[in-house]
């Protein structure tokens, strides 16, 4: 048997096995992820970076190719980045980069296999800054039509490899009203969570951009539990935490590669008003960026050597640190239907 023929067929039983768990989910008390690798269970203690990058190219989504870049240079590039958190035993490395923003599901199974992190990729389709990075067919498409896109990558593989989402990332410009096509977005990600199990992460910001997804996803019959408030740290009020977690949703700082004092100061007043067990936190670090000649690569490794001491200095316990990085983002980014 040729070994494309082999990885076919492992890729049609895989998902067959995925399907047939997330279809039981709800009597079901393991907990499942997709790699960029296969179908995972994860293990209670194993430490996540729930969401980073290792490539994003911003150059927009009619000129996006991934013939410009090399992946022997871009793994060239992070390797070293990725080598220094084997220290502090990090498992599972969520990559958020979307499609038409630099998304490699091949590279990333290359990195998977080079350093034995098991790195998660996604499906969707990223709506902010304008739209600069939403294919254009994606305008003349319904919500179902999309979603059928994204359902397609779960079920049968990303561009014709045999690489599975393991989460749907989107992302909204932050209004009380949301533009045409990010309702659109929000939608189409809540028919894809009810056909697959995957959470939802959403790229909003301040909270003004939350409750209107949080509205479109309930009335669709999906619970705020399947959904991440990505970049949750740009909110200025912290009582839409408490509005959010009683919510249900997922509360993400994850700017930690670049804002350390902010984030703190947040994760005190989580842990003041007993909301820590809904928050989830990373660097949003990297990346290679092809744009680029000289990379500057931010590392990830902020959250061992920074942020972990000044947690303990405000009283934070190992307990709850591992909280943060190990319990929750493994609920958070479970495959199970959540209504």
């Amino acid at each position: 048997m040729n070994k494309k023929l082999f990885r076919l067929l492992k890729s049609i039983i895989a998902s067959s096995l995925l399907l047939l768990f997330v279809a039981c989910s709800s009597n079901n008390k393991r907990t499942l992820i997709q790699s960029v690798t296969g179908p995972a269970t994860v293990s209670p203690g194993e430490i996540w970076l729930s969401h980073e990058h290792l490539l994003v190219d911003f150059i927009g989504a009619d000129s996006i190719d991934a013939k410009r870049w090399n992946h022997d240079s871009v793994i060239n590039a992070t390797l070293n980045y990725l080598e220094e958190i084997k220290p502090h035993k990090v498992k599972y490395f969520v990559d958020a980069t979307p499609a038409y923003l630099g998304r490699d599901v091949l590279l990333l199974e290359k990195i998977a296999n080079r350093t034995g992190l098991t790195i998660i990729t996604n499906t969707g389709f990223y709506g902010a800054v304008n739209n600069r990075y939403v294919p254009s067919f994606a305008f003349d498409k319904t919500a179902e039509e999309l979603a059928e896109i994204w359902i397609n990558e779960f079920k049968n593989g990303i561009d014709g490899t045999p690489v599975k989402p393991g989460f749907i990332k989107i992302s909204v410009d932050a209004s009380d009203r949301l533009d045409t096509i990010d309702q659109k977005l929000v939608k189409a990600a809540a028919i894809t969570h009810l056909q697959t199990g995957l959470t939802i992460a959403s790229h909003t910001g301040e909270a003004k951009g939350l409750w209107p997804q949080l509205k479109i996803l309930k009335d669709m019959n999906v619970s705020p539990e399947a959904f991440i408030w990505v970049h949750s740290q740009n909110e200025k009020d912290n009582n839409n935490y408490l509005l959010a977690a009683k919510e249900g949703c997922w509360i993400s700082f994850d700017g930690l590669g670049w804002e350390l004092e902010k984030h703190i100061e947040k994760m005190v007043f989580a842990k003041e008003n007993k909301i820590l067990d809904r928050i989830l936190i990373s660097h949003d670090a990297g990346w290679y960026d092809p744009q680029k000649q000289v990379q500057a690569i931010q590392p990830y490794t902020n959250i061992f050597k920074k942020l972990y001491p000044a947690l303990m200095s405000k009283g934070f316990s190992k307990e709850e640190f591992n909280l943060l990085m190990s319990r929750n983002p493994a609920e958070a980014f479970s495959i199970s239907i959540k209504r």
